[in-house]
């Protein structure tokens, strides 16, 4: 399974990015997710959703301005930010996984992960 992200920038603080992530090869983890980095500090869950079935939510930092949805038939996952703000600068991960739902931010659990993409958002 390889995961590419995409969707990354620059943006002022206010503004929106959408972030893709399409996942390629034979593929049956159930949980796609996003995380977030930024340098010296351990990875950061932001959001995930199941493939099947309406589970989906997002980290407590981002809800009201961040939504995670999903397009099966093209193995996609997709983070829609919005009202961003400078905290929200960080490399973005996509991944894939079958963790338990209750612990969907516990990135040791994902086994497939994309490269990354840099967001930063101006202030």
């Amino acid at each position: 399974v390889q995961l590419q992200a995409s969707g990354g920038g620059l943006v002022q603080a206010g503004g929106s990015l959408r972030l893709s992530c399409v996942a390629s090869g034979t593929f049956s983890s159930h949980t796609m997710a996003w995380f977030r980095q930024t340098p010296g500090k351990e990875r950061e869950f932001v959001a995930a959703i199941r493939r099947i079935g309406g589970n989906a939510g997002v980290a407590d930092a981002v809800k009201g301005r961040f939504t995670v949805s999903r397009d099966n038939p093209k193995n996609a996952v997709y983070l829609q930010m919005m009202s961003m703000i400078p905290e929200d600068t960080a490399v973005y991960f996509c991944a894939a996984g079958s963790p338990p739902w209750g612990s969907r931010s516990d990135a040791g659990l994902f086994h497939y992960w994309g490269q990354g993409t840099q967001v930063t958002v101006s202030s």
